[in-house]
């Protein structure tokens, strides 16, 4: 078995199946991409038995064939080569690889492709459709909420909930949430599923940014996502969703709006004089005023701010982890949010001020509990 390919296209697609292989794999053959020749099509494939991502691209190949080849050192051998043409020879008895460039030759030991773990495959899965660029959307809006606490497994991905059409996406780790709905689905499906967080940031890195679709299918325990000539497959979080409509306040009568970025940077600067474990900033809110104050009492650090804002609702003192809200404003788009609450112990909601066209993003924060 023997191709020839472009060092740099193959670098690219390499880099791209990379990030399915784990750094300390449960198989020693976990730690190799498997080589596919069918025709002059390369397929790569790669997986930590959780997610698994399978690429092509076209070569120039010298018979049909499979071998399993190491990850690592085939991708440091590209990355320290300028491009070229590089051609692999595969002695199908050993499964010896030779990787030749106009530099020289490199010599590694592959394995059979018949060892390699079997790729999950959609089987009676229901199917819909969605952009690329509004699923990429969706995920940066969403994976910076999940939880890390691996004792509550749901919390750790993003709940995606599939309703005809529209398609909401909400991540939590029970101090904030972030609800992302999409009008521009096409499918003909009922159904909900918890993606891990390694699969989306593998997916959104993938994404192109452009109006390629991206074919969604799913069954009991996959997913998987096919758009051009990449597909990644990866195991659901087997657990129940909380269920998140329970703890969104209903009746807000308190509602803020303010300039997000002016909101935003005095919050970063707030937050360096707030108590190191909490983070801290008390916001006191009356008509047409905003104070954003913070103190560390251990070492007597203080500091305060006045911002401009419109105010409909009774005065309030509300306390919030400024890191939280930082995070969140980053996140939202447009000059100005709106931030409605109801009493200084319920949650925050904040919204932009305009919603994008078919999309509608909402954001809950937990306050902070005042030290009387």
């Amino acid at each position: 078995m023997k191709f020839s390919v472009s060092s740099s296209d193959l670098q690219k697609k390499l880099q791209l199946a990379g990030g399915a292989i784990a750094s300390n794999p449960v198989l020693p053959i976990l730690e190799d991409f498997l080589f596919t020749i069918e025709g002059n099509t390369l397929k790569i494939a790669a997986t930590d038995l959780e997610t698994s991502v399978v690429t092509s691209l076209e070569v120039n190949a010298d018979g049909d064939g499979e071998v399993a080849v190491p990850a690592k050192i085939l991708i440091d051998t590209l990355k320290a080569l300028p491009q070229q043409p590089i051609t692999f020879d595969v002695n199908e008895d050993n499964y010896g690889i030779s990787i030749t460039s106009a530099y020289g030759k490199y010599k590694l030991a592959g394995e059979p492709g018949g060892d390699y773990p079997n790729i999950p495959e959609p089987t009676e899965a229901d199917e819909v459709s969605v952009t690329a660029a509004a699923l990429q959307e969706g995920i940066n809006k969403t994976l910076f909420a999940t939880s890390t606490d691996e004792l509550r497994p749901a919390m750790t991905g993003v709940f995606f909930q599939v309703d005809f059409s529209k398609l909401t996406m909400v991540a939590t780790d029970a101090h904030k949430l972030v609800k992302f709905s999409l009008n521009e689905l096409s499918g003909e499906v009922t159904s909900s599923f918890i993606i891990p967080k390694k699969a989306l940031n593998l997916l959104k890195g993938a994404l192109p940014h452009s109006d390629v679709a991206v074919t969604v299918t799913f069954d009991k325990s996959n997913a998987f996502f096919e758009f051009g000539d990449t597909k990644l497959a990866c195991r659901l979080i087997d657990a129940r969703y909380p269920d998140y409509n329970a703890v969104i306040p209903v009746d807000n009568p308190n509602v803020l709006l303010v300039n997000r970025s002016d909101f935003q940077n005095s919050l970063k600067r707030i937050v360096i004089y707030a108590n190191k474990t909490t983070n801290q900033v008390i916001l006191n809110i009356a008509d047409g005023s905003l104070t954003v104050s913070a103190q560390d009492l251990d070492f007597s650090n203080e500091a305060t701010e006045q911002l401009s804002c419109s105010y409909e609702g009774a005065p309030l003192q509300i306390g919030f982890n400024a890191k939280f809200l930082v995070e969140m404003l980053g996140v939202l788009e447009g000059e100005e949010v709106r931030l409605e609450m109801s009493t200084a112990t319920r949650a925050g909601i904040l919204l932009p001020t305009e919603q994008q066209s078919g999309q509608d993003i909402m954001m809950l924060v937990m306050p902070v509990m005042l030290s009387n």
